[in-house]
């Protein structure tokens, strides 16, 4: 194995760039090994970085320090005073990601003396923006106020970003900036509060050439005009805002995902109908869907055609006559009245299943395309030999527990 081929051990790597743990069994293999593992290990080594580890990952960053910025800082941190060995590899030439919103509680959370703190993002940050870095991904704290954009080689490290992560309330200056510099952003993600730069906000939208995907969390009141988007997520935002941009896309999304709120009674049925109005050409859905819109929700089946993957929070629990039955109208309309190329499904319910109503959907999906189908942990073990048999029958092809994956993943798991 220490001899595979350099080319076959970068693929490799490649396939295992989301499972660190067996990356970093790979590093002690050998040099060589290490040497191409490395790289893919600190592509983006703040993903799933648990507290613990934190100022172990920092230790590494700071020995990167040149000597005379160690003894600048010493002050600031007690434990630069031990000695310390520099690195092996460049560490910091390999990421991808730049979070400063890790870097930020890191710093806050081990410096006793706060007015050092400016110094030390400062001399932190002109280790990462500098010559032959190239970030594709850029994660921007709240009330962030450095001038990156001002750092004599941010424009090289920039240039070629395609995520940004940052507040509304960002600095006009940073924000502009980041706007002259940042051409081919591909996916946005925007956290909206109180007090936005709404204008540098646009501006910055408009900027990008190949911006197709942009993610709202805690909306308050805006109004965007988005005709280009395909990808649209949301958290927290109002179910008017809401359905005012769904209704903004002119017909281009092909995914949508605000499962992660339930909104009620007649928002949730406005919010199915600004679906299945202005989106014919949508793909994978994730929404909450209340029962007494059931109806609503087969029209929006019948008119996304194109519906491939569908993830569904349902609201399955009748309160007034203590029954819990709803579910068999969702199977049966998810039967009669889904596009013939939907088959992976995700189905969350408020209550329980029963077996009877999910033999019955089985039953009646026969002679259909065989089901990826995902369910809640709970209703996934009390249904798990029943899949078998209908796995067997050729009705289910995979069946799985909906936790292990991501919204829109059937098969690949998480690590």
């Amino acid at each position: 194995m220490a001899k595979l081929n350099r080319d076959v051990l970068y693929l490799i790597s490649k396939e295992l760039q989301d499972n660190k743990k067996t990356l970093n069994s790979c590093l002690l293999v050998n040099k060589t090994w290490s040497e191409i593992f490395i790289p893919t290990l600190w592509k983006n080594p703040w993903k799933d970085l648990v507290r613990e580890n934190e100022i172990l990952l920092f230790d590494i960053i700071i020995s990167h320090l040149s000597n005379d910025l160690r003894d600048n800082l010493i002050q600031y941190f007690n434990f630069l005073k031990s000695s310390y060995q520099k690195p092996l590899f460049d560490y910091i030439s390999f990421c991808k990601h730049l979070n400063l919103i890790v870097i930020e509680r890191i710093i806050n959370t081990i410096i006793d003396k706060k007015y050092g703190i400016p110094i030390v993002e400062s001399v932190i940050l002109n280790l990462f923006i500098k010559e032959n870095r190239k970030f594709t991904h850029l994660y921007i704290p709240h009330r962030f106020d450095h001038q990156i954009h001002l750092i004599p080689d941010a424009k090289c490290c920039f240039l070629e970003l395609q995520f940004l992560c940052c507040h509304t309330t960002i600095d006009d200056n940073i924000l502009n900036g980041l706007t002259e510099i940042c051409k081919s952003i591909k996916e946005l993600e925007l956290f909206i509060g109180w007090t936005n730069n709404k204008y540098g906000i646009i501006k910055l939208i408009e900027n990008q050439k190949e911006l197709s995907d942009i993610r709202l969390n805690y909306y308050y009141s805006k109004s965007l005009s988005l005709p280009f988007f395909q990808v649209f997520g949301a958290v927290e935002i109002s179910a008017k805002s809401l359905t005012s941009l769904i209704e903004n896309t002119s017909g281009n999304l092909i995914e949508i995902k605000i499962g992660d709120t339930a909104y009620n009674g007649f928002f949730n049925k406005r919010i199915i109908q600004a679906i299945y109005l202005n989106c014919p050409n949508l793909r994978y859905l994730k929404l909450f869907v209340e029962n007494n819109n059931i109806l609503e929700f087969e029209k929006l089946l019948i008119n996304c055609k194109y519906l491939n993957g569908l993830f569904i929070l349902f609201d399955n629990q009748k309160i007034f006559d203590n029954q819990d039955n709803s579910h068999n109208d969702l199977f049966n309309i998810l039967i009669k009245s889904s596009p013939i190329n939907l088959f992976k499904f995700k189905l969350w319910f408020t209550s329980n299943i029963k077996s009877d109503s999910l033999k019955l959907f089985f039953d009646n999906w026969k002679g259909k395309h065989p089901m990826l189908l995902q369910l809640s942990l709970r209703d996934y073990n009390d249904n798990y030999n029943l899949a078998g048999i209908y796995k067997a029958k050729g009705i289910i092809k995979r069946y799985d527990n909906e936790a292990y994956y991501e919204d829109f993943e059937w098969i690949k798991k998480k690590v």
